[in-house]
């Protein structure tokens, strides 16, 4: 089956010397080896099957890069394979695959051709490259005088036309603007219909929960964590605040109670969320609402050391983990107050049920002043929204419509009578 990236064991090491001459010296018969191996990849192991959006997230220095220069074909591993099954385009690094003294036009062809295609094919498909590109006159320019986005433009729009059954890309889109971006994520959107399979390497978590279907959180080499992307997100966000606080000297949180149906839990410690509930306008427990109707949530937290106003806050996302709404007591200008060790907070949100049908989540957080976590609770509890009216979105907001015919006689006397001015109700409502 095409679009089907199967990478098994992978690994992948660099000798690293402190002098040149260290190098030199390794390479000659009888020498004692110098230098030290550093490993980028250590048996890293993952199926992406066709049509998947697989994302990759992780700080710098885990391995991403390298994982897809080895998945495209770039760098060759130490150890283990990759199989491919599908022509690949991809993306990988600004100034890789285009000769900077071409033209965009030139380059365009160029990389087709490498790709597979032939000029007949090229030249059939080059006005949409140059359409989605939107660089203008440039096209006909070298691409040493372009811009890091119009560089970007160009070779993301050669990519993704050139008909590739597996699109790989790196971080590529960070540098395009929101025009660009919000392009980008429609034709992605378009290739996972079309059942291209695409690998992608993110640090937009956004970009990653909204188009990826799954996702792996790599850390030193190795997958430390593969699922939905909601979930890996969560345990990306929580192991760079956990990182920040190790570095301050906190201590480790255990995780009990509540926290055992939280997808992630992160925070200093200073307090403990011990209790979460969804209730109705009327006080029941309930993990239903019907649109309209009042949800209630109540937080319960203790502290185990002063803390003075502290924030309690809450978070709504929907299946997929994007986040719908939030809020907390500094948003909403409430002061909490002043807190020993060993007292208690209790919290109670009321929301208006404005969300459309469907199934959401909820995180809850106790925070410091300024916004570093105290308990934060990925996803402790869920709750689904019934409504029969189905609604674009996640919102299902109060509408009212009014309408108005216009005969055909009618709106040639509104012109006649307005001049210029066809029709100067809807004119001055547009």
């Amino acid at each position: 089956m095409s679009g089907v990236i199967s990478i098994q064991n992978v690994s992948k090491v660099y000798r690293l010397y402190d002098k040149p001459m260290h190098r030199l010296l390794g390479a000659l018969p009888g020498c004692r080896a110098r230098g030290v191996d550093f490993w980028p990849l250590r048996d890293v192991t993952l199926q992406i099957d066709r049509g998947e959006v697989f994302g990759i997230l992780g700080p710098n220095g885990s391995g991403k890069s390298t994982l897809l220069q080895i998945a495209s074909g770039i760098l060759q591993p130490t150890s283990g394979r990759v199989l491919c099954k599908g022509r690949i385009a991809a993306l990988l690094e600004l100034g890789a695959g285009f000769n900077p003294d071409f033209t965009g036009r030139e380059n365009v062809f160029l990389n087709g051709e490498i790709m597979g295609l032939t000029r007949a094919e090229i030249d059939r498909i080059f006005s949409q490259i140059e359409s989605f590109a939107d660089i203008g006159r440039f096209i006909d320019r070298p691409v040493k005088e372009y811009s890091t986005g119009m560089y970007v433009r160009l070779a993301f729009s050669t990519a993704i036309h050139v008909d590739p059954e597996i699109l790989i890309v790196d971080e590529a889109l960070s540098v395009g603007d929101a025009v660009f971006s919000a392009r980008c994520v429609q034709k992605f959107e378009q290739l996972r219909e079309r059942g291209v399979t695409v690998l992608l390497v993110s640090h937009d978590l956004g970009l990653i929960k909204r188009l990826a279907t799954r996702a792996a959180f790599m850390l030193g080499g190795r997958i430390e964590a593969e699922g939905t992307p909601k979930d890996v997100v969560n345990r990306y966000v929580g192991y760079v605040l956990d990182f920040e606080r190790r570095a301050q000297g906190a201590e480790e949180q255990p995780k009990d109670g509540i926290a055992a149906n939280s997808t992630f839990r992160h925070g200093d410690g200073s307090s403990r969320v011990v209790d979460v509930e969804l209730t109705d306008a009327s006080g029941e427990p309930t993990r239903a609402f019907r649109r309209g109707d009042m949800i209630c949530i109540s937080i319960r937290g203790e502290f185990r050391s002063p803390s003075t106003n502290p924030v309690v806050g809450i978070l709504i996302r929907n299946r997929i983990g994007v986040d719908v709404f939030g809020t907390n007591t500094r948003i909403e200008q409430v002061q909490t107050g002043s807190y020993e060790a060993g007292d208690t907070i209790q919290v109670e949100f009321e929301l208006d049920c404005l969300l459309s049908r469907g199934e959401y989540t909820l995180t809850v957080a106790t925070q410091h002043w300024d916004g570093r976590s105290q308990d934060w609770l990925d996803e402790v509890a869920d709750f689904q929204v019934i409504d029969p009216r189905d609604v674009a979105g996640v919102l299902n907001l109060n509408t009212r419509v009014r309408h108005r015919k216009f005969a055909a006689r009618e709106l040639l006397r509104t012109r006649a009578d307005a001049g210029e001015n066809a029709c100067p109700t809807i004119a001055n409502r547009i």
